[in-house]
């Protein structure tokens, strides 16, 4: 029993129903019956054994007759100790001769067991058993019968005292807590603390890491303390360990800076302990350092902070204060000053009551019609013809159209080819001049056609129209890098052959045969291969490959996104402002591939050279596009509203509307800073709603223009007022003069097709969420409207009904009655249901929309929208070092109905989704329903994501439609 608290126990479950306990002695201890002057009191507790293996007290009564307690006769009582498992206890103790008979075989199968031990507890657990019938017997109202009469006397003396009377109070609380937890079992709770997230499937695995730790970082065979994180494992929460350190430390009675790796694994053991009651005793035992069994508010103040450090949750640590003072209002209603282990218990046992918001897929319905057939065994040819029709069905948009791209290049460079094989000049330059034509003829045609995909405002328009079922106009920019390619390809075999091949051939060929195949178009006199070079066709060549190189490197992602670092001056090379305008060096190339194409040497009749004709068109609609976007950015002056400096290195510039400005939810717009760069435009989504009377972007710094976006603005904004809160801002009412922003769009994106989907699923990590914040205003909008409608429609039908019943009517004023007509109804929203899953990785990030979160929070009555934040800094919940912020945000939100981490009435939850588990319950609840999945973040969750919308498309009836923003 040692290390056993009583407020710990669980009552065991092979108790007997009437059983004969000591009140004033020791069991163990040897007496006669009837002896005169025996100073013992004997009751009887009457036990109800439930269903679940548990145990209740029903009845105390004073024993009606007692027997000799008799070593050699004892029986066992097991008592559960946590949820973690039944530690069986024995106490010596007597029976009634009833007992004796009714319950003779059981009790003698307990004698036999338990005996060895019966003894050496029983004398402990009486004492212990006895404090804690008293208590009961309070609230039984059986205390002049059961307690002693000195106890007695004091109940009576101390029921005026304030103090003796919140004693009291608290013993009642401590008992139905007790009763709470029995029929609840902390099982479920186990999860709620844990010290060590082993990797290592099991125990042994992970002690052995411990101990090749504790041989690297031992000195002289022993373990500072200074070390004991790192060899536990626990390298970003320092402080903690070394409070878990100091606790075991405590135990031992110890104040020790070193161990011994014995010493350590059995610290390992109890940090590793699977109990409930175990690692709650530890967690408590960090708290109580003058180990008196109580907490204060101040040493409630010193874990929240401790906890706020582990987490890297700095703001939790300035309210350290106000949430230990919340937890002694909730724990110590009382007002003894102090809490004891039993309370921090009830509090992580009931913690799930309080998170009553934001609960993860929340069922309204449970849907169990969920396809059980893709869980059935299939054979290998029914599994890849499956997986074929499934890419099919995903896919046969992309297929389609590169299949007639990559069919028009085979047939020009075949019709090229076989063409030139029927000039002269073939009896010379062989078929090194039939690749080189047939490769030139589909880089006419892919320089025309890469312009299309950027032709942004074009694309824009069509896939409003019919023609976005049959064209993928989301992988625009995918085709664009596709083409590029191709065209990198058809450089190399144009410009290769040219000067590899058939340019060497030329010049090495006989007078004779040039005379005869040549003459004619090289001239009389055979040229030099430097002639060949330094010609119109030949420099113009050249340059084009050079711009060309530069362009496509500058455009590559290593060096578009500076994952290459290079040395001064050479790093202005990378980053996006290098992409940018080595792009623009491609101006310079169309200028002279139609100069280079107008000075063939094969071809003399114009209109035979066609390089112009290819361009001819996409040029032209790309010129037209261009001029647009100068025209339309000009007209488009916006006038800055509001800025905002948040944490994370965001900016949220708010700006006037223009009138012709139209945009859907999802659509991102160019915005351009003459103060920064008069040349430079950047895309950002738009995240006001297209029902405000405002335009609003959130720009993050992570690029050279951004940041001088920022430092632009900060200088133009005012400092803060004293009191509020610490961001830059600035307004309309700002006397300075705020940097002029031009803005051209709408374009469109993947996320502004939402509204075809009867679910949406939006995750965005960090500033990933920026595109998804108008859908979910746009969403609350037509919620509120639809809500409007409906009660203006109930109205007019409630006024009509009124008015057909109302005997007393003028019959002349039926005439006038309105129209019993229904009126019409606007188009309800196909969207049912919407999940925006926010992951990010700093607490001041919800900040940045905060007031459209609480807004969703406080208007959505139909509970359409369902928003979960995640923040990754913060250690899962179940672990030990978040377990204290689990209770607080738990507790702050039950009061004050906001979130301690984002500040908002949407729950933060702690690490990262389980997107698998996010997956299974959307395609349960929403079973036959066409989920469209948006995604906005780094490329490699984007394809875990996608996989599992292929796995769940194969298994069920439900439908995930994956999309990924590109910018």
């Amino acid at each position: 029993m040692r290390g056993i608290h009583r407020h710990d126990r669980r009552w065991g479950s092979d108790s007997l129903p009437v059983v004969a306990f000591s009140g004033g002695s020791s069991p163990g201890t040897e007496s006669t019956s009837g002896a005169a002057g025996t100073e013992e009191e004997f009751v009887e507790v009457t036990l109800d054994l439930q269903e679940d293996d548990t145990i209740v007290v029903r009845r105390v009564e004073p024993a009606a007759s007692v027997i000799n307690i008799d070593r050699e006769n004892v029986f066992g009582i097991g008592i559960g100790i946590g949820g973690g498992g039944e530690t069986p206890l024995s106490a010596s103790s007597t029976m009634s001769p009833t007992m004796k008979r009714s319950s003779s075989n059981r009790l003698r199968q307990f004698s036999q067991e338990l005996k060895a031990e019966a003894v050496a507890k029983a004398k402990q657990l009486s004492h212990e058993l006895k404090a804690e019938l008293r208590r009961f017997s309070w609230s039984h109202g059986h205390a002049s019968r059961v307690l002693s009469a000195s106890s007695s006397s004091v109940i009576a003396t101390t029921s005026n005292n304030n103090n003796e009377i919140a004693l009291t109070a608290r013993a009642l609380r401590q008992q139905r807590a007790r009763l709470d937890r029995t029929r609840s079992g902390a099982q479920k709770a186990l999860r709620g603390l844990r010290f060590i997230s082993n990797r290592q499937s099991n125990g042994v695995d992970a002690w052995n890491e411990v101990r090749n730790n504790f041989d690297k970082f031992s000195r002289d065979g022993y373990l500072y303390r200074a070390d004991f994180a790192q060899c536990i494992g626990m390298r970003d929460s320092d402080d903690f360990a070394l409070e878990v350190f100091d606790a075991l430390s405590r135990r031992r009675r110890m104040k020790i800076d070193k161990i011994s790796r014995d010493e350590l694994y059995e610290y390992w053991s109890q940090i590793t302990d699977e109990s409930f009651d175990s690692r709650l005793q530890i967690f408590f035992d960090m708290v109580d350092k003058n180990e008196d069994g109580r907490i204060a508010e101040e040493e409630v103040k010193e874990i929240i902070m401790m906890s706020a450090s582990a987490n890297k949750l700095s703001r939790l640590k300035e309210q350290a204060e106000e949430y230990a003072a919340l937890i002694m209002e909730e724990l110590d209603p009382e007002r003894l000053g102090y809490i004891e282990l039993w309370q921090l218990e009830t509090l992580l046992l009931q913690k799930d009551t309080y998170f009553n918001y934001s609960q993860a897929l929340s069922y309204t319905s449970q849907a169990l019609s969920q396809n059980l057939q893709g869980l059935r065994k299939r054979g290998p040819i029914r599994r890849v013809s499956s997986k074929f029709l499934y890419y099919l069905q995903e896919n046969w948009r992309r297929i389609w159209v590169l299949a007639l791209w990559i069919i028009i290049m085979v047939g020009l460079f075949t019709w090229k080819f076989f063409q030139y094989k029927q000039k002269s000049a073939f009896n010379v330059m062989g078929y090194c001049l039939l690749t080189a034509k047939g490769a030139g003829e589909t880089l006419k045609f892919n320089m025309a056609l890469i312009l299309l995909p950027v032709c942004r405002n074009i694309i824009t328009w069509i896939r409003s129209t019919r023609l976005a079922y049959f064209i993928p106009f989301d992988d625009n920019i995918n085709f664009h890098k596709t083409i590029a390619a191709a065209i990198v390809v058809g450089v190399i075999l144009h410009a290769g052959d040219h000067l590899a091949c058939d340019f060497p051939r030329l010049i090495n060929s006989s007078q004779d045969d040039y005379e005869r195949y040549l003459m004619d178009d090289f001239g009389a006199v055979k040229p030099k291969y430097i002639d060949l070079v330094r010609g119109v066709e030949g420099v113009t060549g050249v340059l084009m490959v050079i711009l060309m190189a530069i362009a496509f490197t500058l455009a590559t992602r290593w060096f578009r996104r500076s994952l290459i670092k290079l040395p001064k001056p050479f790093d202005r090379l990378s980053g996006f402002n290098a992409f940018w305008y080595s792009h623009h060096l491609l101006v310079i190339v169309y200028i002279l591939l139609i100069v280079h194409g107008l000075q063939l040497y094969l071809v003399h009749k114009w209109y035979l050279k066609t390089t112009w004709m290819y361009l001819a068109v996409p040029v032209l609609l790309y010129a037209g596009e261009r001029s647009l976007r100068f025209f339309r950015s000009g007209f488009s002056t916006v006038r800055i509203l509001k800025v905002a400096i948040y944490p994370g290195n965001v900016l949220t510039l708010q700006m006037t509307k223009p009138a012709q400005f139209r945009y859907k939810s999802g659509q991102y717009m160019f915005v351009q800073c003459p103060a920064v760069s008069p040349f430079e435009w950047h895309p950002f989504s738009i995240t006001s709603a297209p029902g405000d009377d405002f335009l609003s972007i959130h720009v993050r710094q992570l690029g050279d223009w951004t940041q001088e976006l920022k430092r632009v603005f900060s200088e133009a904004c005012e400092p803060p007022l004293g009191g509020k809160s610490g961001l830059l801002r600035a307004d309309e009412t700002t006397k300075k003069s705020l940097p002029k922003l031009l803005i051209d769009g709408p374009y469109g994106a993947p996320a502004q097709d939402y509204s075809k989907y009867d679910v949406l699923l939006l995750v965005g990590l960090g500033i990933g969420a920026t595109p998804f914040i108008s859908i979910l205003k746009d969403l609350l909008n037509n919620i509120v409207k639809i809500e409007e409608q409906e009660e203006a429609v109930s109205d007019r039908c409630k006024l009509s009904d009124l008015m057909a019943l109302d005997t007393d009517f003028p019959s002349s004023n039926y005439n006038k009655a309105p129209d019993p007509s229904p009126p019409k109804r606007k188009k309800t929203m196909k969207t049912t249901n919407a999940y925006f899953y926010w992951v990010t990785r700093e607490q001041g990030s919800f900040d940045w929309f905060k007031g459209v979160m609480n807004e969703v929070a406080e208007l959505d009555q139909r509970g359409v929208i369902e928003m979960h934040n995640y923040l990754t800094s913060v250690y899962e919940e179940g672990d030990a070092r978040s377990a204290l912020i689990t209770m607080v945000q738990a507790l702050n939100h039950a009061k004050n109905g906001l979130d301690i981490v984002s500040g908002t009435r949407v729950r933060t939850h702690f690490a990262r989704p389980n997107w698998r588990k996010v997956l299974s319950r959307l395609s349960t609840k929403h079973s036959n329903a066409r989920i469209g999945v948006f995604y906005c973040g780094v490329p490699v969750l984007a394809k875990e994501i996608s996989r599992l919308c292929y796995e769940f498309n194969q298994k069920g009836s439900t439908k995930f439609e994956f999309h990924k923003e590109h910018f």
